[in-house]
């Protein structure tokens, strides 16, 4: 086998040049290597769905179980749908900008033709059907932040509407200006890896201005103070969490894009350590916080401990040390405690605690960048996530007060009190 792989690089050399002498070598191309990657990663970024589907199922009541699966699985299939449509135009203008960095769309993506099998893809890198497939598991994570915030009171119907808007045009029209080459990568420097604010802070804003727009739960808050609830199971919820955690080892190091060489290989391998410590180190700070608060240790505050770590450490997973990423993640540990008590005072009904988490934490990911990455700076990063928070906070705040007067947001009292499963989903064979 040695003997034969030698001489297919000689002949390489002699016949086709020293490019095809190293995939010859080698036996795969860098553009085998870098799809292989990106759909694998794209693969552990649809396995967060579920996730959040179990998170968001464990946090709520056995009432309303059916319909937070049934939001997830559509809202998988709207965004996922509505990305390639419009938004993946949206967000790769590719030159084709209507306002210089700010506004552009290629048009509708189609992919007509089958590669024949003895095509030449050395140099293509990992562009085409699979860098959209990896995009558009990044577009959904976006609607799922929203969908447990506003849990067991809003109608689905105009949530999947919400869901279509959010994932076709407003996410991705601000993706450009970061990833696409817009204004905010081009003129302000901004350095966002992962989405700690591109996808994390989107997605937390959406959920706060839906969560005003919807209101708090029927006695969620009595005389000023937060009243338990109760939820349906935190073993599901905890499982959720895991799956989260792995999930996202795809999520920040497939957005490195490379894994053809030698560095692509260590540099993705420091990532997924970071990350894994990163989200340790917010269990860590959750765990004790609430034991110092209470005497008594929250579960579901460590797990959402974990994942403030995540997002965290999601806008520049790859500079920071080992020790800077558990302690970036401690500190997101720390701003879930204090952003939690912030919604709590303004009472802000939050079921499974998305808008601490992913606003929070986004915003203090996004900062964290300059500590470690030379190339980014605290007013760079820090004017960048303010234009996306203002853009986007308008921007969802029209659709849902447009849905609002339409449709309504609301299930009715009747149907909140009994359970939207009951009133809305067949739950008989």
């Amino acid at each position: 086998m040695r003997k034969s792989v030698i001489g297919a690089a000689l002949l390489a050399v002699l016949f086709a040049g020293p490019a095809a002498a190293q995939q010859a070598s080698s036996g795969v191309s860098p553009f085998v290597m870098n799809t292989l990657f990106i759909v694998f990663c794209g693969v552990l970024c649809m396995w967060m769905t579920a996730g959040f589907a179990m998170v968001e199922a464990g946090f709520v009541r056995e009432k309303n179980v059916v319909n937070q699966c049934a939001k997830n699985i559509g809202l998988f299939a709207i965004a996922s749908t509505a990305f390639v449509l419009s938004g993946y135009g949206f967000m790769f203008p590719n030159g084709g900008w209507i306002v210089s960095g700010i506004l552009g769309f290629e048009g509708a993506i189609e992919i007509t033709d089958v590669v024949e099998s003895n095509a030449d893809f050395i140099g293509r890198g990992h562009a085409g059907a699979g860098d959209i497939f990896f995009q558009s598991m990044f577009c959904v994570a976006v609607a799922s932040i929203v969908s447990g915030t506003i849990a067991e009171r809003m109608k689905l119907a105009p949530f999947f509407i919400f869901t279509a808007m959010l994932t076709a045009v407003i996410y991705p029209i601000q993706a450009s200006w970061t990833w696409g080459g817009g204004f905010l990568a081009s003129d302000l420097g901004f350095i966002d890896l992962a989405g700690s604010s591109v996808v994390h802070v989107v997605g937390g804003v959406a959920a706060l201005t839906g969560a005003l727009f919807v209101g708090a739960r029927s006695g969620r808050f009595v005389d000023g103070k937060k009243m338990p609830l109760g939820n349906y199971s935190m073993p599901l919820a905890t499982i959720g969490a895991l799956i989260l955690w792995m999930g996202w080892y795809g999520f920040n190091a497939g957005s490195y894009l490379s894994f053809s060489t030698d560095a692509d290989a260590a540099n993705v391998s420091r990532i997924f350590l970071n990350t894994n410590l990163a989200a340790a180190g917010g269990v860590i700070v959750a765990a004790f916080v609430s034991y110092f608060r209470e005497s008594r240790f929250d579960l579901g505050f460590m797990l959402n401990g974990a994942l403030a770590g995540l997002v965290s450490i999601t806008a520049e997973p790859l500079f920071p040390s080992p020790s800077t990423a558990f302690l970036i993640g401690m500190a997101g540990g720390l701003i879930l405690f204090w952003a939690t008590q912030l919604l709590d005072y303004f009472q802000v009904d939050d079921v499974v605690g998305a808008i601490p988490v992913h606003l929070f934490c986004g915003i203090w990911g996004t900062l964290a960048v300059a500590i470690s990455n030379p190339d980014a700076t605290v007013l760079g990063q820090l004017s960048s996530v303010l234009i996306i928070i203002v853009y986007v906070a308008v921007a969802t705040s029209l659709v849902w007060f447009a849905l609002k007067e339409t449709f309504g947001l609301r299930v009715t009292t009747d149907t909140e009190n009994a359970g939207i499963d009951q009133s809305d989903y067949v739950l008989s064979n």
